[in-house]
């Protein structure tokens, strides 16, 4: 009986490793990391919290604990647990070219999706809401935009927000002044002594000017947020089943709530190398996604 029973074991057994092949092999980046034996992930040196170097030297952020996750998820796929994972700098000229040519396979940075990009590359379901906000004096009685009547307000020179401004002082009617620094550093220094009262910039931008500021505690944003824009991890545009895979891992993390401890971990705590605190809640827009992933480039 076992003897007859066999050979139909083996051929279920063909089958079923053939269905395992072809699962792998309908994603080319899943089959190329099969065929090396290691992942390759781009990192950015400085973009913090999201992809930066530590005291050590060692890549770490937000992004990059996205992208172990990740990692774990295409060993378990490829039944390959000692895959090797590998650490490739990347830049913002260069993040999009080493993707396409196979040198990285997961972009794990602070890059914001758009239109034009999406020619290029794909991008997983949002893991960041970025948001122009206003950054005044913790001293300060504004708690609203149109309680800038009559004051000054910095810009940094050359930033896109410069349009946002004009546009929020025309519709709320506002008497007020601009003036533009010559770079984000001048910006924060400008409110911090009082020749502007408010800064406004990228919630991200200024919540890593103000944790690196020698006193945090002396700035505070304003609730108001404008027109986002969303961040998320490149993977190659020609390869919807890996993207997929990606997508899948982050929206488990934001249904089992290990995303929302993950973004405190980052954004609302110590962080190192110098142990300074973003201060930046989770903002409604932020929370949207959470609740319903995307990769959609509107609210």
């Amino acid at each position: 009986m076992i003897r007859k029973l066999l050979p139909r074991l083996v051929i279920a057994l063909s089958l079923a490793m053939l269905d395992i092949d072809a699962g792998q092999a309908a994603s080319p980046t899943l089959e190329k990391i099969r065929e090396v034996g290691k992942i390759a992930f781009g990192y950015r040196e400085a973009s913090i919290p999201f992809a930066y170097l530590d005291a050590d030297h060692r890549p770490t952020g937000f992004s990059l604990e996205l992208c172990s996750a990740v990692a774990d998820k295409i060993k378990s796929e490829l039944r390959r647990p000692a895959l090797e994972t590998e650490y490739v700098a990347v830049d913002a000229s260069n993040r999009i070219p080493l993707l396409q040519n196979g040198t990285i396979d997961v972009e794990c940075g602070s890059t914001t999706n758009t239109a034009d990009r999406q020619k290029q590359v794909s991008f997983s379901v949002a893991t960041y809401v970025a948001s122009p906000r206003w950054l005044v004096s913790a001293s300060s009685p504004v708690t609203e935009p149109n309680g800038l009547e009559g004051q000054t307000i910095v810009v940094t020179q050359g930033s896109l927000n410069l349009s946002v401004v004009h546009k929020i002082i025309a519709d709320q009617k506002l008497n007020a002044r601009i003036v533009q620094a010559k770079d984000h550093a001048e910006s924060i220094l400008m409110l911090g002594t009082g020749r502007a009262a408010a800064w406004f910039e990228d919630d991200i931008l200024v919540a890593g000017l103000v944790g690196n500021s020698p006193d945090p505690k002396v700035f505070r944003m304003l609730p108001a947020t404008y027109a986002p824009t969303y961040y998320g991890l490149m993977t190659r545009r020609e390869d919807p089943e890996f993207k997929a895979l990606v997508d899948s891992v982050i929206r488990q993390k934001m249904v089992s709530g290990e995303f929302n401890k993950l973004y405190s971990k980052w954004f609302e705590s110590p962080i190192p190398p110098r142990g300074q605190s973003l201060l930046l809640p989770m903002s409604d827009a932020m929370k949207a996604r959470v609740a319903s992933p995307s990769d959609a480039l509107t609210p």
